[in-house]
């Protein structure tokens, strides 16, 4: 989906904050409650095996798992550049001086009206969730305010919708061999060419086929 299409579908002044109730904080590996330990905090790759075109080479980051599903931010779909200025006009804030763009991507193909900031832990809001030791998420409008005012977190990724599981459905999919893991790092989160991510996350892969 082309940057132009995404946002025209997208009522962004809505979409800047996600409920909590998607996310949530991170569930423990030794959550008694779970059957099988939870993958949050890890990347999904998806395999050559992957059936779905919409996940196609895609890598993920998962944010939640337990045995209620499993909620991730994909992080190598981009679809362009956005204005900062837009961002702020978004929540309804004067942005006719700001200057710069974001990149913006496709976190996902469910609610496409929500945006996720996945970025550094250097930043923190009350709605701010942990997902590893160095990459947090945060879903509010003060984070555009501080990222547009060059306040923000130092790395970040901008990102709308996300993908998500149902009760026992990933654990499907990883059966199926549909996705590969693979501990999350902030390099390929922030830093890596995004054409490369996929690549790269096939590197660092710990579950084989």
């Amino acid at each position: 989906m082309s940057l132009f299409r995404l946002l025209r579908a997208l009522p962004l002044a809505a979409a800047l904050v996600a409920p909590v109730a998607l996310y949530g904080a991170a569930p423990s590996d030794a959550d008694p409650t779970q059957d099988l330990p939870s993958l949050a905090g890890q990347i999904l790759v998806a395999t050559p095996e992957m059936q779905d075109p919409r996940f196609a080479e895609t890598v993920v980051l998962l944010v939640r798992h337990n045995r209620d599903g499993a909620m991730g931010i994909v992080i190598n779909r981009s679809v362009g550049e956005l204005g900062l200025a837009s961002l702020l006009d978004a929540i309804g804030e004067k942005g006719d001086a700001v200057t710069g763009t974001v990149p913006v991507f496709q976190g996902g193909p469910v609610q496409l009206e929500l945006s996720f900031v996945l970025h550094s832990t250097d930043y923190r809001q009350p709605e701010t969730v942990d997902v590893t030791a160095g990459i947090a998420m945060t879903a509010s409008p003060q984070i555009f305010r501080d990222i547009a005012a060059k306040a923000g977190p130092k790395q970040s990724l901008i990102a709308f919708g996300y993908a998500g599981w149902g009760p026992g459905q990933l654990e499907a999919e990883l059966a199926r061999n549909a996705w590969f893991t693979a501990p999350a790092d902030p390099r390929l989160v922030f830093d890596e060419i995004r054409d490369k991510v996929w690549e790269r996350a096939m590197e660092r892969r710990t579950r084989d086929l």
